[in-house]
């Protein structure tokens, strides 16, 4: 629950704070003192977009401060600390939770539009903070009751009231439908490209099958020019090894024979210093025997004539025209094979390919047939229990016999829809909530036509059908926080003093706060905050300021006689105002002991 909020700066709120309780707040206020102001301090903490023309003039920015308490106090309805989001929440950004089990959120937001938060004495993203607080509290206003007349929003309320028995068949159904535009996309690209494909594929077994009509090796090209190089002056080149090898081992005067004559004249030689330069020479001997040896087999691997030549010079030939059209080498050419080849496995037959996605994108269609005449039956029947549920709630709201109904649709489908499928019989559209349309409407009484509500209902209806929606969608146990900004507007006598008795009879598993104008409404609450304004002329200027204060059941009196016809101090304005309050404290007795 919300037990206390802070304001500075903001509007005309120069600095003020309020204490919250369990049950039923209600706030109130002359015109201009700063209601709007505390319940746009609660859209801040709740992540609402920063509104730089909200900062109280001459101030650098306004703050707010929420604390939240997450732990069951006993009489308080909260318990959220163990719900897993709230826990994955504090967890990944580190905030702390107080001792006492609470957590502080704080907001500001500069002159120059800049916003920071703060949770549990962290800075986080505004993002961050709005996801915990909108796990504990719900906003409701004069344009949620607009966004109720259109056809997504009741959709989306219906999908509430059902809760899991929708669901689940809803997660199915968008699964199902994501993989359909998927296939669906795929088999557009497909068909777009067809004749690209076509000619792709040409390229491609052209290419593959050049290359592997020479069927070139790793690093071939970079030899066959180093061997056509040497064999380009084949016979100077032989001639020059031929030289060489009789240098160094002829059959006369060779190097290695000199060698040989050495070594033998050393052996016999009677001083030592002379044989001491024996291994050396037979080290010499060796390395100059090794090098005749590689010049022999040089000169016999050379080509006889130049036959062989013409034949190098042909396949490095059919190796630079593959080099020319697909990559820098012969490397990089076979990579090129192997990339065209795997290409046209994935391609190959871009007929055949769309038969198979047209295959695939039936089947698809067909899941999505399925999931969504799973998630229509289930609105069908949630719409039911739905609207007998408000029309009870309607009766007790001075609506008289008026009562609302739920019709479940189908969409229908445009002619040229490509998401077009089978629904009841009908064509339908498969939109990304389903196939189905929401209206509610409302019946003047049993057996009137329905009429939906976006042209049937005044304000004061639209009021109360928001607020018996609300009574209906809470969860009788969930101990949040709902959050009403003049909800009872456009309403008036005994239907305001039954929206009273509805506020008070949800504050018994919720805790409830209400800016209200009507004095029928806040005689039913637990807890009375007013707002006043006062004049003055703070930091060097006149200018209004506004302040927050709890008031006792005299003051109460007195603000309902304010309320009812501006006789806070005449006596038949407090009695009146006494009359009112007596009666509501009766009635909230009456029910705590029945």
């Amino acid at each position: 629950m919300l037990e206390e909020l802070s304001i500075e700066g903001l509007g005309v709120i120069e600095q003020a704070s309020a204490q919250f309780h369990p049950g039923f707040t209600v706030l109130t206020g002359e015109t201009g003192a700063g209601k709007t102001m505390i319940v746009t301090s609660l859209h801040l903490l709740s992540g609402a977009r920063a509104d730089a023309t909200r900062v109280r003039s001459g101030d650098t920015k306004a703050t707010v401060e929420g604390r939240f308490r997450l732990t069951d106090g006993g009489s308080s309805p909260s318990g959220h600390l163990g719900d897993p989001v709230v826990e994955e929440i504090l967890e990944a950004s580190g905030a702390d939770v107080d001792e006492d089990g609470t957590v502080i959120a704080v907001r500001s937001v500069n002159a120059d539009g800049r916003s920071r938060a703060h949770l549990g004495g962290r800075s986080v993203p505004v993002g961050v903070m709005g996801r915990l607080t909108n796990q504990l509290l719900a906003i409701h206003g004069q344009n949620d009751q607009l966004r109720l007349l259109k056809p997504e929003h009741q959709r989306a309320a219906l999908d509430t009231f059902a809760g899991s028995s929708v669901a689940g068949p809803a997660d199915a159904y968008r699964g199902a439908r994501d993989s359909w535009i998927e296939v669906l996309d795929e088999l557009d690209a497909r068909r777009t490209n067809h004749r690209e494909l076509a000619q792709e594929v040409d390229r491609l077994r052209f290419g593959v099958d050049e290359i592997a009509a020479v069927d070139p090796r790793p690093g071939e090209d970079v030899e066959l020019a180093a061997t056509i190089r040497r064999l380009s002056d084949l016979e100077t080149i032989r001639a020059a090894g031929a030289e060489s090898r009789e240098i160094v081992a002829g059959d006369a005067g060779s190097v290695v024979e000199g060698l040989g004559q050495v070594r033998t004249i050393l052996e016999t030689a009677a001083d030592d210093s002379l044989r001491d330069l024996l291994p050396r020479v037979s080290e010499a001997l060796t390395v100059i025997t090794d090098v005749g040896e590689e010049l022999t087999s040089f000169l016999a691997g050379l080509p006889a004539d130049a036959d062989e030549l013409d034949k190098l010079l042909t396949r490095q030939a059919e190796l630079k025209a593959l080099v020319r059209k697909y990559a820098p080498d012969i490397d990089g050419v076979i990579a090129w094979r192997t990339s065209a080849e795997s290409r046209l496995i994935e391609i190959d037959d871009p007929q055949q390919s769309i038969t198979e996605l047209e295959n695939a994108a039936a089947a698809a269609r067909e899941k999505v047939q399925d999931t969504a005449a799973t998630l229509h039956r289930r609105r069908k029947t949630a719409a039911k229990s739905m609207a007998s549920k408000v029309s009870a709630e309607l009766g007790g709201l001075a609506m008289g016999d008026t009562s609302l109904a739920v019709d479940v649709a189908v969409e229908p489908a445009a002619d040229d829809d490509r998401l077009a499928i089978e629904l009841d019989g009908h064509r339908a559209h498969a939109g990304s909530a389903g196939a189905d349309r929401v209206e509610f409407a409302l019946l003047a009484h049993k057996g009137a036509t329905p009429l939906p509500i976006a042209r049937s209902a005044s304000g004061g209806e639209l009021s109360r059908v928001m607020l018996a929606l609300e009574v209906v969608l809470a969860e009788p146990t969930s101990g949040s926080i709902m959050v009403f900004d003049e909800v009872d507007a456009g309403v008036g006598g005994r239907a305001a003093v039954e929206i009273g008795r509805r506020l008070a009879g949800l504050a018994r598993a919720h805790q409830v706060i209400v800016v209200t104008h009507l004095p029928q409404v806040a005689a039913f609450a637990d807890n009375h905050l007013v707002i006043g304004k006062n004049s003055g002329g703070g930091r060097g200027r006149r200018q209004h300021t506004s302040t927050v204060r709890a008031l006792d059941r005299d003051e109460r009196v007195a603000e309902l006689a304010r309320m009812l016809a501006g006789l806070g101090d005449s006596d038949t304005g407090r009695a009146h105002a006494e009359e009112l309050l007596a009666t509501a404290e009766g009635e909230k007795q009456a029910r705590d002991d029945a």
